[in-house]
């Protein structure tokens, strides 16, 4: 699979200047006819507060060290939400010629499974990695979203479910949410937010590569550069055991492995209350401490 080239500061502001209209953001134009439907790189540069010779080199990567005020002003200009500024002053940080650096596999921290332990099988959990890699997860949250997986997978960095990979390649993964098209947008999101975070990562570049390769929608849906933040929503399921569920997610996220969250899930209504209930119930049967990592299990690759 190849590599996908990540994104840079001069990509995304041409994206998300092209997508501003000066009605969006109260410019008059008087009538003029324009060319393009955004913003010109004069009217951005005026309105930040920079010259438009220093703009245009923005976009053309050959600005140099950035900083944050000037970053701050463009955000204003565009409009950018929490999650898009922050990719933009992680996108500024970026070295001029990132070299691709491969990572040892994800272990998380003792504290993040002692919690995921203390929540027994009541309530669906998994812990993901930065690269949304399954590292651990309670029986409840593999019989929620995962239940045509084996439950040790995590253990084992060769056999590690990917939720993207899931969410994308895997035909079962996908009929298990009825709110598909918009959980996707989500993932999408939040991998642009975590390459401009992580931009010599080359696992990451890879699994985007991937994706974009293999799944239409991925690379239509990567080409869009929405940025999103994963922390909380809503997530229907079409579940394959005990029917319709709908849950929220909420994420927590852990200050001594910041790359790493504890998704949690909790019923939207009585009747998923009565389906998790189900679902906890079949996994205590079972119960045993939670799939995690082996620190002595090699390295590998996903199938």
């Amino acid at each position: 699979m190849g590599t996908m080239e990540l994104e840079s500061l001069g990509t995304f502001l041409k994206s998300r200047r092209d997508r501003t209209t000066p009605e969006r953001i109260g410019l008059r134009t008087f009538g003029v006819t324009r060319r393009v439907p955004g913003l010109r790189r004069e009217e951005l540069a005026q309105l930040a507060g920079v010259s438009a010779g220093y703009y245009t080199r923005l976009e053309q990567d050959q600005a140099g060290t950035v900083s944050a005020q000037v970053i701050d002003a463009i955000a204003r200009v565009l409009q950018l939400d929490p999650a898009e500024t922050a990719h933009l002053h992680n996108l500024a940080g970026q070295p001029g010629v990132a070299r691709l650096v491969r990572a040892e596999p994800e272990q998380p921290h003792p504290r993040v499974l002692t919690l995921l332990s203390s929540l027994g099988d009541t309530m669906p959990a998994v812990v993901l990695g930065r690269r949304g890699d399954v590292l651990a997860w309670n029986h409840a949250g593999h019989a929620l979203v995962g239940e045509h997986l084996d439950f040790t997978a995590p253990g084992d960095p060769a056999r590690r479910p990917s939720v993207p990979r899931l969410f994308f390649l895997d035909p079962l993964a996908r009929d298990l949410y009825r709110n598909w098209d918009e959980l996707a947008r989500v993932h999408v999101g939040y991998l642009r937010l975590t390459a401009g975070r992580y931009p010599t990562d080359a696992r990451l570049a890879e699994l985007i590569g991937e994706l974009a390769m293999r799944s239409t929608t991925f690379a239509t849906l990567w080409a869009g550069a929405e940025v999103a933040d994963c922390t909380v929503g809503p997530m229907d399921l079409r579940h394959p055991t005990v029917g319709r569920v709908d849950v929220d997610y909420q994420v927590w996220l852990q200050p001594d492995s910041p790359d790493h969250r504890l998704e949690v899930y909790t019923a939207r209504d009585e009747s998923s209350a009565d389906a998790l209930r189900l679902l906890t119930t079949g996994s205590s049967r079972t119960r045993e401490r939670p799939a995690m990592v082996d620190s002595e299990t090699p390295e590998g690759t996903h199938p």
